[in-house]
């Protein structure tokens, strides 16, 4: 238990910060599995403009790291390329 007004107030923070990042993170994972199991061409370029949106954001959040969003929009690039 916290011993101080500010630690418990920090503790109510993370708590609500924590399940904020989960939503968004499943979202995220959920918006590029959908990415990938689509054969379509056009479906997938506009999903893909979608999700990666959707990484650029995560990454100026501090959700994930700059570089890890770079590598996976490279990969859905790729992907997207080959359909």
């Amino acid at each position: 238990m916290p011993q101080h007004k500010s630690a418990a107030k920090r503790a109510r923070q993370t708590e609500s910060r924590r399940a904020r990042n989960r939503v968004h993170r499943s979202k995220m994972r959920t918006m590029m599995k959908k990415l990938r199991a689509t054969e379509d061409s056009t479906e997938a370029r506009t999903l893909f403009n979608d999700v990666k949106s959707m990484l650029d954001r995560m990454s100026s959040r501090g959700l994930i790291h700059a570089n890890k969003a770079a590598n996976y929009k490279s990969q859905l690039e790729k992907h997207v390329n080959a359909l």
